[in-house]
């Protein structure tokens, strides 16, 4: 985000808070700092490539839509600083957990030489986490008395692709409480089921890593009356939508206008 920009929010800000007395005016409705203006978008990572609904053109549309000050990616805090640096000084992509999404490397990167927005890293993955919850996976599929368990995992999971019936890929659905209650129900065997056996890499763990990184970004930002944009997969959706639901300083944003 550019000082300029940072300059002009700050000073209206500034404007805002001051006192209706000093002004000359009534002291009965002053107002408080403004709301962070916020969309949580759920992206399709390599799919998006075979999307017509949801390509990389309609992503990058809707994000122009959403005009954001901050943008907060599916990208770790650890590894942003090598994706920024590297696109800016070759405009290529050389961190390699960034350059799996294309959204990114193709979308939101490219953007942000033309549109003024920072680009932050808010997700809780780590090589590590995955390895581990690898590793962790197979020991339990091969497992012969977890196998009621695996299978109930896998029945949600097929049952979750049939409930979609080829609207998986639709943005206008995806950005519904319909899409994230299917989500949610696809995933809790899941959860139940190996939460304590993948420990950070858990289906709980993980989004709890998710959401906290987000809203610390939040709380950076709050009171300045800027507009943030959210892109996580589809699936991480709910988490981050129930984790923002107590917030007052929050006015969450339609994505689904985005798309129309």
């Amino acid at each position: 985000m550019s000082l300029n920009r940072r300059l002009f929010l700050a000073a209206s800000l500034a404007i805002s808070l001051v006192s209706p007395s000093l002004l000359g005016c009534s002291a009965e409705a002053e107002p408080g700092p403004p709301k962070t203006k916020l969309y949580v978008m759920g992206v399709l990572h390599s799919t998006h490539l075979e999307s017509e609904d949801y390509s990389l053109e309609v992503l990058e549309a809707a994000i122009r839509r959403a005009a954001p000050d901050v943008i907060l990616t599916e990208i770790p805090p650890d590894r942003i600083d090598q994706a920024i640096t590297s696109f800016q000084e070759t405009g290529e992509i050389d961190e390699p957990r960034t350059r799996v999404f294309p959204e990114y490397t193709e979308v939101v990167f490219p953007l942000s030489r033309e549109l003024d927005f920072q680009i932050v890293g808010t997700a809780g993955w780590t090589r590590e986490i995955a390895d581990n919850r690898r590793v962790a996976l197979q020991r339990i599929q091969g497992n012969p008395a977890r196998a009621e368990e695996w299978a109930e995992h896998r029945a949600a999971s097929r049952q979750f692709g049939r409930d979609l019936r080829g609207r998986g890929r639709d943005p206008l659905f995806i950005h519904t409480p319909e899409y994230d209650a299917l989500v949610k129900a696809g995933r809790t065997p899941y959860q139940e089921h190996f939460d304590a056996d993948l420990g950070p890499g858990g289906w709980t763990q993980i989004n709890k890593a998710h959401t906290d990184l987000i809203n610390a970004e939040l709380d950076k930002i709050s009171g300045q009356g800027f507009t943030a944009l959210v892109t996580f997969g589809s699936a991480h959706k709910y988490k981050i939508l129930e984790s923002i639901e107590a917030r007052d300083d929050i006015e969450l944003l339609d994505t689904r206008v985005l798309f129309e």
